[in-house]
């Protein structure tokens, strides 16, 4: 019975995550499986990946089999850098402390540029955010500044129509006011 590491879809259509799973290569993919040993959820930017080292190196050191994705996966997490350094040390190659010591500056040099990653993604957000927010404001200026406009134009046509009225309305008054005068010189 060949164990293979392999992933076990779940999730909704066009939105999988997976469970890293040990299981019977003749099983079915979503079937049957020996010992969950993880998650890999891809839709996250960087991919989250939660794995249990010490299961995954025990597996591997007792003969099962990871497909491509998983490989790349264990490969990312240190796993198989891990079991590449404990057969030198079987070998003799060096210590113990020196395989430890080899894997932890790896890990480190790893997480910081995993870091990296996640801070220039977020720094990236952050400016776009600002950009968008920059670009509807000088749109709202814009808009405020025709607005405005448009009001003033308005403003003036209506002084314009009140001006012209008051104009008439003393050239109507004027020609009473006439009408009346000459009306008190005849009755004198």
């Amino acid at each position: 019975m060949p164990a293979k590491i392999r992933l076990q879809r779940h999730g909704r259509k066009r939105y999988a995550y997976y469970h890293i799973v040990v299981a019977d290569s003749r099983a079915p993919r979503d079937g049957r499986f020996i010992e969950r040993i993880g998650s890999y959820n891809p839709n996250t930017n960087p991919a989250t990946i939660d794995l249990d080292f010490d299961k995954a190196l025990n597996w591997l050191n007792n003969g099962a089999q990871p497909t491509d994705t998983v490989k790349a996966i264990l490969s990312y997490r240190g796993v198989l850098y891990m079991k590449h350094l404990q057969g030198g040390v079987a070998k003799g190659a060096f210590t113990e402390e020196e395989a430890e010591r080899r894997f932890n500056a790896w890990m480190a040099e790893k997480e910081s540029k995993i870091q990296a990653k996640k801070d220039r993604l977020s720094k990236d957000a952050d400016t776009s955010k600002k950009a968008r927010l920059e670009a509807e404001a000088k749109v709202n200026e814009e808009r405020a500044a025709a607005l405005a406009k448009k009001q003033a134009e308005l403003a003036a046509e209506a002084q314009a129509a009140v001006a012209a009225e008051a104009s008439e309305e003393v050239a109507e008054e004027a020609p009473a006011a006439d009408a009346a005068a000459e009306g008190e010189q005849t009755a004198e």
